[in-house]
C-alpha cells in the first residue's frame, strides 16, 4: 500500500492547477495528526508548497523544475474555499487600465476578509482588507476603474475618468454608474458628473 505521503501527492495531482489542499479534506487517508505531519513533510521537501498556515497547493513541474502554480487561479480558489471576494489592489488596476506605467513591486489583493500573507515559492503575496465598495465587480473593468481611483485618489479623479471611459463598454460604463450609491462621495460625485446615465 502507498504511504500516506503519496496518496496525498497522488490526490493532489487529480486537482485542477491552484487548488488548495487542507488537512480537514484528506482526513480519509488517515488520522488529523498523521495527515498534519505528511503535509509538512511534503512541503520540506518540496512535493507540496505551503501557502499559508493550513493551507498547501502542488506546485506546477516544468521543464526548468518545479515552479509555483498560476497566481490568479491559487486566488480564485482560495476566495471560494474561504467564501471571501478577492480583486487585485488599486494599483494593479491601474496599471492593467493604463492609468499608470508603474508596475507594482509588490503583489497586493484586496479581500473582503482578513489581512493575510500568502507565500508562493519565492513571490509574497499580500491580501489587504477593504471596505465593500473597493471590492464592487471583482473580476470586472468596472471594478478595476472604482479600485484604479481609490488607488489614484480624489486629485486626480476627473483626469483619470476623462481618460478611461472612452475604452468602457456600454455595460461597463452602467455597472459603474449602478456602483455610485456604495462610492464614497469624493468619488461618486465625479462619477455622476461624467458618467452619462446610471
Amino acid at each position: 500500500m502507498a504511504s500516506l505521503s503519496n496518496r496525498i501527492v497522488e490526490h493532489a495531482s487529480s486537482l485542477p492547477e491552484g487548488t488548495p489542499i487542507c488537512a480537514g479534506a484528506l482526513l480519509h487517508l488517515g488520522s488529523r495528526a498523521a495527515v498534519d505531519q505528511a503535509l509538512s513533510r511534503l512541503a520540506r521537501s518540496g512535493r507540496l508548497m505551503r501557502i499559508c498556515r493550513g493551507i498547501y497547493m502542488k506546485p506546477v513541474e516544468t521543464r526548468f523544475g518545479r515552479c509555483a502554480p498560476s497566481i490568479g487561479k491559487a486566488i480564485q480558489a482560495l476566495a471560494t474555499l474561504w467564501g471571501e471576494t478577492i480583486a487585485p489592489s488599486g494599483g494593479a488596476a491601474a496599471h492593467a487600465l493604463g492609468l499608470t506605467t508603474q508596475v507594482p513591486i509588490r503583489s497586493v489583493y484586496l479581500t473582503s476578509g482578513p489581512d493575510r500573507r500568502l507565500r508562493f515559492g519565492n513571490l509574497e503575496v499580500e491580501l489587504r482588507h477593504a471596505p465593500r465598495w473597493q471590492l464592487t465587480a471583482p473580476h470586472r473593468k468596472a471594478g478595476d476603474v472604482i479600485r484604479a481611483l481609490a488607488w489614484i485618489g480624489p486629485d486626480e479623479i476627473q483626469d483619470v475618468l476623462q481618460a478611461v471611459l472612452p475604452s468602457l463598454s456600454r455595460e461597463d460604463i452602467d455597472e459603474l454608474a449602478a456602483a455610485r450609491a456604495i462610492m464614497p462621495h469624493w468619488m461618486a460625485e465625479p462619477v455622476s458628473a461624467l458618467v452619462p446615465r446610471g
